[in-house]
């Protein structure tokens, strides 16, 4: 197998049009990929709440749902970038959709058997699904050329939103079939993520050849630095021992800024979403509705990823990250002064809470590798997604609170008001940068 990879890899370096044919292919099938996982990590986002809100019968708990399938998503997106580090993308995205898969299967028993523990468990091994879901865009980036890689991993994030608008939207049927089976209905949508997340897993393993990470790291290229950095020609690019820099240890204030705005961003949306579902079902509003508003947000969180690109190259960085946070706030203010009977004005909320949280991911993503080198960046982004990931979680447990003791319209007003903290912290990192490029 190695050696396969060995030959294949040097017919590739010598032979452009082979790479960018199973570049093709590698992305077809990451989009397949993507397409199902998206459908799969719907059906947590649009009826985990309200289902332990049913189990439990409590609506203060009703965040916990997002809180655990968010903080299995964190130990998942670590196992899978272990597995994929020592065998490759095939087998570690493979797994980490059978896991989810298994997960979704558990919430199902739990719900049938209305049992707490199974069902806490099951949310959590289902978070799986979510991680890897998200982690399968870098297949996509694997074997593209430097000048290439952000619109191939924009293709991957984009075609999530086919499978994850889906989902939401057969929300009603599938509670109907389920019910025809003697299944609780809101278990009903698991029943489509178990299916999708198995479905997701087995299109990686059998068509995901040849492993397009084994086989980058095999490339003459594999350790080139991005074009950005590479500003010398390639026979001056390695000075003299006695006036090399070292590399340095710590990023630069930008990756501490992306951070924050990418774990501020993350908060706000999983607080306002989570509830969101809970306060329209209080409100008589039916699964179909409920399925509608969510679907719709999910599609603003990853369609307009290439158009956002664009912007956070040609605008810059910052300017986009305070438009992540100025549209998180209009999202609360809409979603607070919404009355609860209109649907039209739920969308719009959620549409923009969506909007906003595409605007700071990828803000914040180009500022932390912009602020990291390649001796620093894979352990900064890697502590990175495990605090956004905490985030969430912690969004999603305090979000139930919150609605608990106030009201929705307390809560998605908070959320708003909160993303506006990152503003300060980008006029932060902005000073910090001009005094470290000042001479000494």
């Amino acid at each position: 197998m190695s050696a396969a990879l060995d030959r294949l890899a040097r017919e590739v370096a010598a032979d452009d049009e082979l790479r960018r044919r199973l570049q093709r292919r590698t992305l077809a099938v990451v989009v397949a990929s993507q397409v199902l996982g998206g459908a799969g990590l719907a059906a947590g986002v649009t009826v985990g709440a309200l289902l332990a809100q049913e189990v439990l019968g409590s609506d203060g708990l009703a965040g916990v749902p997002t809180a655990l399938f968010t903080l299995g998503s964190a130990l998942a997106a670590f196992l899978v970038g272990r597995v994929t580090q020592r065998r490759g993308r095939r087998l570690g995205l493979g797994l980490g959709f059978a896991a989810g898969g298994i997960g979704a299967a558990g919430v199902v028993i739990a719900a049938v058997a209305d049992n707490v523990p199974l069902l806490f468990l099951s949310l959590f091994v289902y978070g799986a699904g979510t991680a890897t879901n998200l982690q399968a865009r870098y297949a996509g980036a694997d074997l593209a050329t430097p000048r290439t890689r952000g619109t191939a991993v924009s293709i991957a994030m984009v075609s999530t939103t086919l499978g994850a608008v889906a989902g939401p939207n057969l929300v009603e049927p599938l509670g109907r079939l389920a019910e025809s089976w003697g299944i609780p209905a809101l278990a009903g949508p698991f029943l489509l993520g178990g299916a999708a997340y198995v479905a997701a897993g087995a299109v990686l393993l059998a068509l995901l050849r040849p492993d397009p990470f084994l086989l980058a790291r095999r490339l003459p290229d594999a350790e080139a630095p991005a074009p950005a950095e590479a500003s010398v020609p390639a026979e001056a690019s390695v000075p003299a021992a006695s006036s090399a820099p070292p590399a340095p240890a710590r990023p630069g204030p930008g990756a501490y800024a992306g951070a924050a705005v990418m774990v501020l961003t993350q908060i706000a949306m999983v607080a306002i979403m989570t509830m969101t579902p809970v306060h329209m079902r209080a409100h008589h509003h039916g699964l179909s509705e409920v399925g509608l508003v969510i679907g719709l947000h999910i599609a603003a969180m990853y369609l307009p990823s290439l158009v956002t690109g664009v912007l956070v190259d040609r605008v810059g960085r910052t300017p986009m990250a305070i438009a992540a946070g100025v549209t998180l706030l209009a999202a609360g203010i809409v979603a607070a002064v919404a009355p609860a009977d209109s649907l039209g004005m739920l969308i719009l909320a959620l549409v923009l809470l969506g909007l906003g949280w595409n605007f700071g991911l990828i803000a914040g993503t180009a500022l932390v590798v912009d602020a990291t080198v390649p001796a620093n960046r894979a352990r900064t982004q890697g502590t990175i997604d495990v605090l956004i990931a905490l985030a969430g979680a912690g969004g999603g447990v305090m979000s139930g609170v919150v609605m608990a003791a106030s009201s929705y319209a307390v809560l998605a007003l908070g959320g708003g008001v909160l993303s506006l903290v990152l503003i300060p912290v980008l006029f932060w990192a902005s000073r910090a940068h001009r005094r470290a490029q000042r001479p000494a």
